[in-house]
Protein backbone atom coordinates (compact mmCIF):
# COMPACT_ATOMS: atom_id res chain seq x y z
CA UNK A 1 0.00 0.00 0.00
CA UNK A 2 1.32 3.45 -0.96
CA UNK A 3 2.05 5.70 2.02
CA UNK A 4 1.06 9.37 1.96
CA UNK A 5 4.78 10.24 1.87
CA UNK A 6 5.29 8.13 -1.27
CA UNK A 7 2.12 9.56 -2.76
CA UNK A 8 3.36 13.11 -2.19
CA UNK A 9 6.80 12.33 -3.56
CA UNK A 10 5.36 10.85 -6.77
CA UNK A 11 3.00 13.77 -7.38
CA UNK A 12 4.58 16.47 -9.53
CA UNK A 13 1.57 18.62 -10.48
CA UNK A 14 -1.81 19.29 -8.89
CA UNK A 15 -4.49 19.82 -11.53
CA UNK A 16 -7.97 21.12 -10.72
CA UNK A 17 -11.36 21.33 -12.27
CA UNK A 18 -12.49 24.96 -12.01
CA UNK A 19 -16.29 25.19 -12.12
CA UNK A 20 -17.73 23.68 -8.96
CA UNK A 21 -14.35 22.62 -7.53
CA UNK A 22 -12.33 25.83 -7.27
CA UNK A 23 -15.22 28.26 -7.68
CA UNK A 24 -18.68 27.91 -6.15
CA UNK A 25 -20.79 27.52 -9.27
CA UNK A 26 -24.06 26.48 -7.63
CA UNK A 27 -23.99 29.15 -4.93
CA UNK A 28 -22.73 31.87 -7.24
CA UNK A 29 -25.33 31.25 -9.92
CA UNK A 30 -28.12 31.11 -7.35
CA UNK A 31 -27.12 34.63 -6.27
CA UNK A 32 -27.25 35.76 -9.91
CA UNK A 33 -30.57 34.20 -10.89
CA UNK A 34 -32.53 35.01 -7.72
CA UNK A 35 -33.21 38.70 -8.53
CA UNK A 36 -33.59 37.89 -12.23
CA UNK A 37 -36.24 35.23 -11.60
CA UNK A 38 -38.02 37.51 -9.12
CA UNK A 39 -38.17 40.24 -11.77
CA UNK A 40 -39.84 37.72 -14.08
CA UNK A 41 -42.44 36.79 -11.49
CA UNK A 42 -41.31 33.18 -11.37
CA UNK A 43 -42.37 31.50 -8.13
CA UNK A 44 -40.09 28.48 -8.28
CA UNK A 45 -36.90 27.90 -6.27
CA UNK A 46 -33.79 29.58 -7.70
CA UNK A 47 -31.68 26.61 -6.55
CA UNK A 48 -33.85 24.26 -8.61
CA UNK A 49 -33.51 26.54 -11.64
CA UNK A 50 -29.71 26.52 -11.35
CA UNK A 51 -29.69 22.74 -10.98
CA UNK A 52 -31.80 22.42 -14.17
CA UNK A 53 -29.41 24.80 -15.93
CA UNK A 54 -26.28 22.92 -14.89
CA UNK A 55 -27.69 19.46 -15.63
CA UNK A 56 -28.84 20.62 -19.05
CA UNK A 57 -25.43 22.14 -19.73
CA UNK A 58 -23.70 18.90 -18.77
CA UNK A 59 -26.03 16.83 -20.96
CA UNK A 60 -25.54 19.18 -23.90
CA UNK A 61 -21.76 19.13 -23.53
CA UNK A 62 -21.80 15.32 -23.57
CA UNK A 63 -23.97 15.36 -26.69
CA UNK A 64 -21.49 17.71 -28.34
CA UNK A 65 -18.53 15.50 -27.44
CA UNK A 66 -20.26 12.36 -28.73
CA UNK A 67 -21.18 13.91 -32.07
CA UNK A 68 -17.49 13.91 -33.08
CA UNK A 69 -18.02 17.13 -34.97
CA UNK A 70 -16.34 20.49 -34.49
CA UNK A 71 -16.09 21.37 -30.80
CA UNK A 72 -18.83 23.80 -29.68
CA UNK A 73 -17.70 26.52 -27.29
CA UNK A 74 -18.61 26.30 -23.61
CA UNK A 75 -20.28 29.70 -23.91
CA UNK A 76 -22.52 28.54 -26.75
CA UNK A 77 -23.42 25.33 -24.92
CA UNK A 78 -24.30 27.54 -21.94
CA UNK A 79 -26.53 29.78 -24.00
CA UNK A 80 -28.37 26.82 -25.51
CA UNK A 81 -28.82 25.36 -22.03
CA UNK A 82 -30.04 28.55 -20.34
CA UNK A 83 -32.46 29.25 -23.19
CA UNK A 84 -33.85 25.72 -22.85
CA UNK A 85 -34.13 26.01 -19.05
CA UNK A 86 -35.96 29.33 -19.25
CA UNK A 87 -38.33 27.92 -21.85
CA UNK A 88 -38.93 24.84 -19.71
CA UNK A 89 -39.75 27.10 -16.76
CA UNK A 90 -42.14 29.16 -18.89
CA UNK A 91 -40.13 32.36 -18.41
CA UNK A 92 -40.22 34.88 -21.28
CA UNK A 93 -36.70 36.02 -22.11
CA UNK A 94 -34.46 37.64 -24.68
CA UNK A 95 -31.24 36.48 -26.24
CA UNK A 96 -29.39 39.28 -24.47
CA UNK A 97 -30.71 38.10 -21.09
CA UNK A 98 -29.45 34.61 -21.86
CA UNK A 99 -26.02 35.93 -22.79
CA UNK A 100 -25.82 38.02 -19.63
CA UNK A 101 -26.70 35.07 -17.42
CA UNK A 102 -24.04 32.87 -19.01
CA UNK A 103 -21.45 35.67 -18.73
CA UNK A 104 -21.81 35.57 -14.95
CA UNK A 105 -19.90 32.26 -14.93
CA UNK A 106 -16.75 34.32 -15.52
CA UNK A 107 -17.30 36.16 -12.22
CA UNK A 108 -17.71 33.22 -9.86
CA UNK A 109 -15.81 33.38 -6.58
CA UNK A 110 -13.81 30.55 -4.99
CA UNK A 111 -15.10 28.50 -2.09
CA UNK A 112 -13.91 30.13 1.16
CA UNK A 113 -11.38 27.39 1.93
CA UNK A 114 -9.75 27.42 -1.51
CA UNK A 115 -7.39 30.45 -1.62
CA UNK A 116 -5.43 29.74 1.55
CA UNK A 117 -5.28 26.01 0.88
CA UNK A 118 -3.98 26.50 -2.66
CA UNK A 119 -1.44 29.07 -1.47
CA UNK A 120 -0.15 26.46 0.95
CA UNK A 121 -0.09 23.72 -1.70
CA UNK A 122 1.63 26.06 -4.15
CA UNK A 123 4.72 26.10 -1.95
CA UNK A 124 5.24 22.44 -2.85
CA UNK A 125 3.56 21.82 -6.21
CA UNK A 126 2.85 23.58 -9.51
CA UNK A 127 -0.88 24.22 -9.81
CA UNK A 128 -2.91 23.80 -12.99
CA UNK A 129 -6.54 24.10 -14.07
CA UNK A 130 -8.18 21.89 -16.68
CA UNK A 131 -11.61 23.30 -17.41
CA UNK A 132 -14.46 22.85 -19.86
CA UNK A 133 -14.57 26.66 -20.04
CA UNK A 134 -13.45 28.58 -23.11
CA UNK A 135 -9.96 30.17 -23.01
CA UNK A 136 -11.32 33.72 -22.90
CA UNK A 137 -13.78 32.83 -20.12
CA UNK A 138 -11.01 31.31 -18.03
CA UNK A 139 -8.81 34.35 -18.60
CA UNK A 140 -11.65 36.71 -17.61
CA UNK A 141 -12.16 34.71 -14.40
CA UNK A 142 -8.62 35.27 -13.07
CA UNK A 143 -9.30 38.48 -11.09
CA UNK A 144 -12.44 36.97 -9.55
CA UNK A 145 -10.88 33.77 -8.19
CA UNK A 146 -7.45 35.33 -7.61
CA UNK A 147 -5.52 32.03 -7.73
CA UNK A 148 -2.02 32.16 -9.25
CA UNK A 149 -2.27 28.98 -11.30
CA UNK A 150 0.84 28.04 -13.26
CA UNK A 151 -1.27 26.66 -16.11
CA UNK A 152 -4.87 27.39 -17.07
CA UNK A 153 -5.91 24.90 -19.72
CA UNK A 154 -9.15 24.85 -21.67
CA UNK A 155 -10.49 21.64 -23.18
CA UNK A 156 -10.81 23.63 -26.41
CA UNK A 157 -7.15 22.73 -26.93
CA UNK A 158 -8.15 19.07 -27.16
CA UNK A 159 -11.37 19.77 -29.07
CA UNK A 160 -13.72 17.94 -26.70
CA UNK A 161 -15.34 18.29 -23.31
CA UNK A 162 -14.29 16.33 -20.25
CA UNK A 163 -14.34 13.42 -19.56
CA UNK A 164 -13.00 12.70 -23.06
CA UNK A 165 -9.59 11.07 -22.69
CA UNK A 166 -7.99 13.63 -25.02
CA UNK A 167 -8.64 16.44 -22.54
CA UNK A 168 -6.53 14.83 -19.82
CA UNK A 169 -3.75 13.54 -22.09
CA UNK A 170 -3.43 16.96 -23.75
CA UNK A 171 -3.32 18.70 -20.36
CA UNK A 172 -0.55 16.39 -19.14
CA UNK A 173 1.45 17.16 -22.28
CA UNK A 174 1.01 20.90 -21.72
CA UNK A 175 2.26 20.78 -18.13
CA UNK A 176 5.09 18.50 -19.22
CA UNK A 177 4.72 15.56 -16.85
CA UNK A 178 3.68 11.94 -17.16
CA UNK A 179 -0.01 11.41 -16.49
CA UNK A 180 0.66 9.23 -13.45
CA UNK A 181 2.54 12.14 -11.87
CA UNK A 182 -0.56 14.37 -12.04
CA UNK A 183 -3.06 14.43 -9.19
CA UNK A 184 -6.35 15.59 -10.65
CA UNK A 185 -8.72 17.17 -8.11
CA UNK A 186 -12.46 17.53 -8.72
CA UNK A 187 -15.74 17.88 -6.91
CA UNK A 188 -17.43 15.77 -9.61
CA UNK A 189 -17.22 12.01 -9.83
CA UNK A 190 -17.37 12.05 -13.64
CA UNK A 191 -14.23 14.21 -13.81
CA UNK A 192 -12.31 11.99 -11.41
CA UNK A 193 -13.43 8.93 -13.38
CA UNK A 194 -12.27 10.49 -16.65
CA UNK A 195 -8.89 11.53 -15.27
CA UNK A 196 -8.27 8.16 -13.61
CA UNK A 197 -9.24 6.27 -16.77
CA UNK A 198 -6.78 8.47 -18.69
CA UNK A 199 -3.93 7.46 -16.36
CA UNK A 200 -3.87 10.25 -13.79
CA UNK A 201 -4.26 9.85 -10.07
CA UNK A 202 -7.30 11.54 -8.62
CA UNK A 203 -8.70 13.24 -5.54
CA UNK A 204 -12.45 13.50 -5.00
CA UNK A 205 -13.51 16.58 -3.03
CA UNK A 206 -16.70 15.33 -1.38
CA UNK A 207 -18.21 18.71 -0.47
CA UNK A 208 -21.73 17.55 -1.19
CA UNK A 209 -21.38 14.24 0.71
CA UNK A 210 -22.60 12.14 -2.18
CA UNK A 211 -21.63 8.58 -3.09
CA UNK A 212 -18.94 8.25 -5.74
CA UNK A 213 -20.46 5.20 -7.39
CA UNK A 214 -19.08 1.71 -8.02
CA UNK A 215 -16.87 2.63 -10.96
CA UNK A 216 -13.62 0.71 -11.44
CA UNK A 217 -11.84 4.09 -11.53
CA UNK A 218 -12.00 4.96 -7.84
CA UNK A 219 -10.23 8.08 -6.49
CA UNK A 220 -6.86 7.74 -4.83
CA UNK A 221 -7.83 10.30 -2.20
CA UNK A 222 -11.16 11.51 -0.83
CA UNK A 223 -11.24 14.76 1.13
CA UNK A 224 -14.04 16.84 2.61
CA UNK A 225 -12.67 20.16 1.37
CA UNK A 226 -9.49 21.98 0.31
CA UNK A 227 -8.35 22.42 3.91
CA UNK A 228 -8.11 18.65 4.25
CA UNK A 229 -6.37 18.41 0.86
CA UNK A 230 -3.72 20.89 1.99
CA UNK A 231 -3.33 19.14 5.32
CA UNK A 232 -2.76 15.81 3.59
CA UNK A 233 -0.39 17.01 0.87
CA UNK A 234 1.32 20.28 1.79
Amino acid sequence: MTTIQEFKANTKVLMFDQYGTVVDMQGGLIEVVTPYLKSKGWSGRPAAFVTWWRRTHFENSMIDALLHREHTSYRRIGEISVDYTLERAGIPHTGEEVRQLVAQIEKLRPFPDVPAALARLHTRYPLAVLSNGDPDMLEAARPYHGIAFDHIISVATAGAFKPHVATYTTAAQIVGVARERVLFVANHAFDCIGAKAAGMRTCFVDRRQRPFGQWPYQPDLVVADFNELAERLA
